[in-house]
This record gives structure tokens, C-alpha cells and sequence, in this order.
């Protein structure tokens, strides 16, 4: 498609948009009485309109039905998470088997490295990229040093090359192998948090088993972004978080994949609780954990019913629209996104915008991260004031991501607009 950055232009894509009457369904936030440009659903997505009754609704239940909300509310709470794994192995792409609601991102990290990363002397190391989310850092840290070991030689991260800003899957492919033998997990973010990077997650995958690793990701930007195949890559296990582009509200409830070959053994170690225990027999309360053979059994407590329900009224939206439609959007705005950048910066008299997010569709998703130059932090200031809401990370990078649920290619002009006025 030949773009242009034109206000006719981006409008007549929005014209052909087959979910632009999505964006009715979510709250857009306020500037001067006009929708203001959202472009952080990489940090927090929009509340959908629904998110209110579907909430309402359990609240409702528990006012009338007290603690009988467990059997007798319209959704009932005690089997509550057993709605989301149809929906979540669309998106992920998996077997419902290989799926659970529970917890927190981290929570769920740490739980699945209990599992996964089980180091001996010859078996120790984790590799993961340089500059993981750190949340992500602080897990592989502290995993290593729970089991005895000096994260400095038990952690080993893949760097970007000299004057690089994003990792060549070779490299990390041939650290993998060069470690060989003492790799004990291999994890990843799916998506980098500050560089916008989409890494070959079947790649990774095939060279850590093929060391006798596990491969495991980080998808808190991956989820709801780009298009996943957990259970045809044969990834061993996953998380994410669900308040990004699953809009399920500010610390919503996580989700978590287990490889059925791993969730249906029920002797691998972890960490219980009673939720994972197996059903038929959950409430007799005895001795002896017996996990369910599903990804259920890595459960520790009954269903976050609230968090949940905000959850499930995200969901069905994302089900209304299509995953698949919503891939193709996707990428349709980052190109567009690409383009009205490249443009601006082509009009300058000096580069004042390097975009770092890689130019190959199949190695990015919504995010555009813009390394600024110059006046960075000046430059992300104006944009608020003019009611642009985007994110800034230090030293000197914004990163916008136009989400196709509920952005438009007219939203994506008027920031190339405002973008331009600024740097005049």
C-alpha cells in the first residue's frame, strides 16, 4: 500500500476499517472535551464500557447470595476461571488444557520457575536478554540465589551488538548453544518492554531443547499483541499479565500456559495450594497433594472473582472482534505508524527521531519505540500538554503503541501533526 500522511488519507483507512465501531466500546480519555490520542495500551489498556455491569453483576450476586455466590450466582465463583481457558487459547495459542487465570504476572513467574528451573551443579544457568523488564531481572536473581548460586555466573544475558539497539536471533541462538549443556532454562520476554522487539519465540524455543533446556517466556506484551502458537512451538511454559492489551483493568488478574506434556504430570515439583488440588475430592480437606493434571494444578487460591470479571468482560470483546482481525489491523497501524515517522523525519533539517522498534513486521507488534535525539524529555512533555498520552522511559526513549481495538489511522495523523509542530 502506498501511504500518504494526509488527514483524507488516514481517514479513508479508518473508512475501511471493519472494527473501527469497536472503539464505541471503550472509554477514550478527555482533552480540552475532544477524545484525547491514547497511545499506552502497552501499559495500561482502555476500560471497556462493559467492564462496570460485569462487575456490578458479582457484586449484585454477593450482596443477594452471600457466600452461596459460589454455586447459586449467574456465573458461579467456585469453578469461576473455568470460563476463561476457550477464550485466552484462542489468543495464546494453545490447547484449553494448557491454561489458567490466577494470580499476578510475577506470581506466576516465580511459581513456574519452581517448576522449571531445578538447577544441579553441571545444569545452572538462565538466559534471558539484556535489559528484561525488571520485574523479570529481579525473579532470575532472586531464583538463583534461593538455590545457592551468584546470579552474576548463574544469569547470563544476551546483549544487543555495538551501535545495536535490538538482539539478532542469531546471537541469541548461538549463546544458547555455547553455553550448551549448563543452561537450565531459557526465558525471555516475548516482546521487549523498551524496544518494542518481537523475538522468534519458536526459534528460541527449538535451540533450547535442543541444549536439553526449558524455554519459557515473559508475555506481559506479547498477550493480546501479536500472534502466539505456545502448543505448535512447543513452548514449555508462559505468563502474562492481562491489563495491557487484554484491558482488563489497572493490577488485573494474570494468566499462565503449561505444555499439556508438563501440566499432565502431576509429580513435577512446585509450589500448592489447595485450588490446584484436584476437584472430586478438593473438599475433604485431607493430607497429600494431589495435583490436577491440567494447568489448573499450578492454582494456589479460589478465583479473584472481581479482577475476574472485568477479565472476562475484556475478553468477549476481544472474541466480538477476532483475533484474527485484530492481527490484521495491527499491523496495518504500525505500518502506517512507520510510515507518517519516517516521513516527519525525512522533512527534518537534522534526525531528531531514531525509531528502534525493528523495520521487519514479523519482529514487532503495536509498539514504536522513538529513541529521541534531542529534547526528548521537552519533546514528551508538549505531548502530553497537546493531549497526546504516551509513555516515556529513561534515558531518552518514547514509546507509543496504537492498539487496533480501540485506535484509529486518524489518531496516528494527528500525533504525526503534533509530532511535526513540535519540532518546528
Amino acid at each position: 500500500m502506498n501511504f500518504q500522511n494526509n488527514l483524507e488519507f488516514a481517514r479513508g483507512l479508518d473508512a475501511k476499517d471493519v472494527l473501527k465501531s469497536f472503539r464505541q466500546k471503550f472509554f477514550i480519555p478527555q482533552h480540552n472535551g475532544k477524545d484525547g490520542i491514547y497511545f499506552t495500551g502497552n501499559s495500561l489498556g482502555l476500560q471497556p464500557k462493559s467492564t462496570a455491569s460485569y462487575v456490578q453483576q458479582e457484586l449484585d450476586d454477593w450482596a443477594k447470595l452471600g457466600v452461596e455466590g459460589h454455586f447459586q450466582a449467574k456465573t458461579p465463583w467456585m469453578p469461576y476461571h473455568e470460563i476463561f481457558p476457550k477464550q485466552l487459547s484462542k489468543i495464546v495459542g494453545c490447547k484449553e488444557n494448557e491454561v489458567v487465570v490466577m494470580n499476578q504476572l510475577t506470581v506466576n513467574l516465580h511459581l513456574l520457575m519452581v517448576t522449571f528451573y531445578r538447577p544441579d551443579k553441571q545444569r545452572y544457568k538462565i538466559i534471558c536478554e539484556a535489559r528484561a523488564f525488571p520485574s523479570d531481572q529481579y525473579a532470575f536473581e532472586t531464583q538463583a540465589k534461593y538455590h545457592g548460586l551468584n546470579p552474576v555466573d548463574a544469569v547470563i544475558e544476551v546483549s544487543p551488538r555495538t551501535g545495536e539497539h535490538t538482539l539478532r536471533t542469531e546471537d541469541i541462538l548461538s549463546t544458547i548453544q555455547q553455553h550448551g549443556d549448563s543452561v537450565a532454562v531459557v526465558l525471555f520476554g516475548g516482546v521487549n518492554y523498551y524496544t518494542g522487539q518481537l523475538f522468534d519465540i519458536k526459534a528460541i524455543t527449538e535451540a533450547a531443547h535442543s541444549v536439553g533446556a526449558y524455554a519459557g517466556f515473559d508475555l506481559a506484551h506479547a498477550a493480546g499483541n501479536v500472534e502466539l502458537k505456545l502448543h505448535d512451538w512447543d513452548v514449555d511454559f508462559a505468563c502474562w499479565c492481562s491489563y495491557k492489551y487484554l484491558n482488563s483493568g489497572p493490577g488485573g488478574v494474570a494468566g499462565a500456559y503449561i505444555h499439556e506434556k508438563h501440566a499432565a504430570n502431576k509429580e513435577l515439583p512446585r509450589f500448592a495450594g489447595w485450588w490446584g488440588y484436584k476437584k472430586e475430592t478438593r473438599f475433604k480437606m485431607e493430607k497429600g497433594f494431589e495435583a490436577i493434571p491440567t494447568a489448573e494444578g499450578w492454582q494456589l487460591s479460589n478465583a479473584p472473582v472481581l479482577s475476574m470479571a472485568a477479565h472476562k468482560a475484556a475478553l468477549d470483546i476481544v472474541e466480538e472482534a477476532g483475533v484474527d482481525k485484530l492481527h490484521e489491523k495491527r499491523k496495518l497501524l504500525a505500518r502506517y505508524l512507520h510510515y507518517v515517522l519516517n516521513d516527519i523525519n525525512n522533512r527534518q533539517a537534522e534526525k531528531i527521531i531514531e525509531i528502534i522498534t525493528p523495520d521487519k513486521e514479523e519482529e514487532r507488534g503495536c509498539q514504536v519505540s522513538m529513541l529521541m535525539l534531542k529534547r526528548g524529555k521537552e519533546i514528551f512533555d508538549e505531548l502530553t500538554k497537546q493531549g497526546v498520552i504516551a509513555d516515556w522511559r529513561e534515558p531518552n526513549v518514547i514509546r507509543v503503541a496504537p492498539v487496533p481495538l480501540y485506535n484509529s489511522f486518524e489518531d496516528i495523523y494527528r500525533f504525526g501533526e503534533i509530532i511535526s509542530s513540535i519540532l518546528i
